[in-house]
């Protein structure tokens, strides 16, 4: 039976942890402006008072939000302090381990849930969900340390909660991979995807000016990687060979480092590695951290198991590779030096195949789910004691049951992909799902399902004016704008205005009813809203006073080529108007605030409790102020790196001192509390039936125990 993971789960927990830590901070500096009273989107009309009990409002609509006017808090400082408590809570479970616990990450889900359903338009990205899901399952495979005062090695049930966080990261997968056939867009049939992507995604990096200079077949190639990567390689996700299993873990962080070299999205690449670590095992993650044991040397000749093995493992490859080349028609042309690469089936062969797939794949994961609860359900029998063994399988029992309800309800979101094999469904399970669906547990998922800007990229651009015959264009801090100012590197920090920004040009302003009230706040000039465009004011063009008149020209924008010479990343072209030119109290703009509900309300605000955490946070938002997104999601990170730095340099130089004569606790000591069998935990071997020195078996055997001295023979 293959060992539980341990290493693995921390890391997996810690990654979790530093997505969490980017969602609450990058979030926190833009709540006034997004959410505030006077902001775009004010959270205050949401949580409109019925005149409901307060667990009558927990139950129709569940946010923590409720409990602000207890606490003399309004709705923007009820947000703020949610993120707060977020930030705080991920940045102690990404540098401590004991509070790496599931109820530490069960308050984080629940802040983030908390915010995410006041957030509306700008909280609604595909990432946000996939951080709710992702939690949601750290729940289960955390450990419960706070509790149990003790950090258990690792329990008989974990690989099966483990196991959820691959199928999640399958159901990713696979999808992202689907929707981009299924959708019939012409660029991903016609391999040319990439051509277009990297000027027309949403915040471009420098690298992907490069990027996109490269040859066209080279592109199209990384069309067909891209789907090999996305379609073929997860299958191998559940393969029961840990170096295919490697393979499938390499393959993806390929790919995720590629996209955030090339674009910025915030945590969304991060979460997705993190993810991936559940392809790894003890013995990948151990040797990596130089905390491996020595395998025994490979005896010849192998055996009939291991031959097999990598006979599996070699067709396999062969398999990949073929099937790459029939279905790509990959061929090399060596008079022009480049490899041509083509679709060779049909739109009505893929949804055949993919109608003929998707219930076998769901039978394939239950498969692999039901050999780990299997394998769990042997290492409960094997623990010493009835007691503990009974206590381990009333474990085993709960997890199962909670895995297998998971699972099942996951496979409607997952079968959205062919809705024929959806409908074949126990209705049963869509029930289920039904229940569950508003607290984001399980999701549907399918990123870059089209290819947008292949005409060029579509951008607007926002003029002010005090007289309506002189115009001067409002620059954004992160969006394109000014052709000649190099595309910013902010991930993981997400600027929610500026993705808005480019969705909104993809159609008409009609269909972005925020932009109105957008365009209506910089007529007043609020302060919040411009720190969203920019937060040094001497950058913003009216910092004096609010223009009189705004309106938004629509352009399209291209990379410029290596071959022009020229010192500007973009070129431009106007293409029409994409907003008129309105100031307060035009008609038209009185209107659309009228029609989307959006109009300034009047109603008097609650009078703040004279209680201290107000002016608290009050506090804190004045000096956060000036400071950018990204400044300050990379200071939190640089202190945890500096923190584990200072603490890895004290561990190693206490391990560096002279080994003393002592051979290890006993069994029943304090220090031997991680080996003894405890709460249906299975022993840790001595060091003699794992065949290794006592002369330097750790700290405790180097003078560094928890007292320090050496225990008399």
């Amino acid at each position: 039976m293959a060992e539980p993971p341990r290493r693995v789960r921390e890391l997996l927990l810690a990654g979790l942890a530093a997505a969490y830590l980017a969602a609450f901070a990058s979030l926190y500096v833009q709540v006034p402006g997004l959410y505030g009273r006077d902001g775009i989107l004010p959270a205050r009309r949401v949580l409109r008072l019925s005149g409901q009990r307060l667990w009558e409002q927990f139950r129709d609509f569940p946010t923590l939000l409720w409990l602000g006017p207890s606490l003399g808090l309004d709705t923007e400082l009820g947000m703020e302090l949610l993120c707060l408590l977020g930030v705080l809570c991920s940045f102690g479970a990404l540098l401590l381990e004991p509070l790496r616990d599931s109820l530490v990450f069960a308050l984080l889900w629940v802040l983030y849930f908390s915010l995410y359903q006041v957030g509306q338009v700008f909280l609604y990205f595909q990432w946000d969900s996939l951080l709710l899901e992702a939690g949601f399952l750290a729940v289960l495979v955390a450990p419960l340390r706070l509790l149990s005062w003790g950090s258990p090695a690792w329990r008989p049930h974990d690989s099966i909660t483990f196991w959820l966080m691959r199928w999640l990261l399958f159901r990713l997968m696979f999808a992202s991979g689907v929707v981009k056939l299924t959708s019939r867009c012409p660029t991903w049939w016609g391999l040319t995807a990439l051509t277009y992507h990297y000027e027309t995604q949403c915040i471009p990096t420098p690298a992907a000016w490069f990027a996109h200079q490269l040859p066209v077949w080279f592109q199209k190639f990384s069309v067909v990687a891209t789907y090999v990567i996305e379609v073929a390689v997860p299958v191998l996700f559940f393969a029961p060979i840990r170096r295919l299993r490697l393979f499938a873990f390499y393959s993806q962080v390929l790919l995720q480092v590629l996209i955030i070299l090339t674009g910025n999205y915030n945590f969304f690449n991060m979460l997705t590695i993190v993810l991936a670590s559940s392809l790894l095992d003890e013995e990948h993650v151990g040797r990596s951290t130089g905390r491996s044991k020595k395998r025994n040397t490979v005896s010849w000749p192998p055996s009939l198991g291991s031959f097999l093995s990598t006979l599996l493992e070699l067709s396999t490859y062969s398999l990949l590779l073929y099937w790459s080349i029939q279905y790509f028609s990959l061929e090399i042309n060596w008079d022009k030096r480049l490899l041509e690469s083509k679709v060779a089936f049909t739109y009505h062969e893929f949804t055949m195949w993919l109608r003929a797939v998707t219930l076998p794949l769901v039978g394939l994961a239950f498969l692999s789910l039901s050999w780990e609860i299997l394998a769990a359900m042997y290492r409960c029998a094997c623990v010493r004691g009835y007691f503990w063994k009974l206590w381990a399988m009333l474990q085993w029992v709960i997890f199962t049951t909670a895995a297998v309800g998971v699972f099942a309800i996951s496979l409607v979101p997952f079968t959205y992909i062919e809705f024929e094999s959806n409908g074949k469904l126990w209705p049963g399970i869509h029930q289920a799902f039904g229940v569950v669906q508003r607290l984001q547990l399980v999701n549907s998922y399918g990123l870059f399902r089209r290819m947008t800007g292949v005409g060029g990229r579509p951008e607007v651009v926002l003029e002010g004016s005090y007289d309506g015959q002189n115009w001067t264009e409002i620059e954004f801090m992160y969006k394109p704008g000014n052709v000649s100012r190099a595309p910013p590197v902010v991930a993981p920090h997400q600027p929610r205005l500026d993705w808005q920004m480019w969705f909104a040009a993809l159609g008409h302003h009609s269909s972005s009813p925020w932009f109105s009230s957008f365009v209506h706040r910089l007529l007043q000039g609020q302060e919040d809203v411009i720190r969203l465009v920019q937060v040094d004011e001497s950058q913003y063009p009216f910092n004096a006073r609010p223009p009189v008149y705004i309106r938004a020209q629509l352009y399209k924008y291209w990379f410029t080529s290596s071959t022009e010479g020229s010192h500007s990343w973009w070129r431009r072209q106007r293409v029409q108007e994409f907003f008129p030119s309105v100031s307060l109290g035009d008609p038209m703009l009185e209107n659309l605030l009228n029609q989307h509900g959006l109009k300034q309300d009047k109603t008097p605000a609650r009078r703040p409790l004279a209680t201290v955490l107000p002016r608290v946070l009050q506090s804190l938002r004045q000096l956060c102020r000036p400071v950018p997104g990204p400044t300050i999601l990379w200071s939190l990170y640089l202190v945890v790196a500096t923190a584990c730095l200072l603490r890895a340099l004290h561990h190693q130089c206490r391990g560096g001192a002279p080994p003393a004569c002592h051979k290890g606790p006993r069994r029943g000591d304090p220090a031997d509390r991680g080996g003894a069998e405890k709460n249906g935990h299975m022993r840790r071997r001595e060091p003699q039936e794992r065949g290794e020195s006592r002369a330097c078996g750790g700290p405790e055997a180097c003078g560094g125990g928890r007292h320090g001295t050496k225990r008399k023979k």
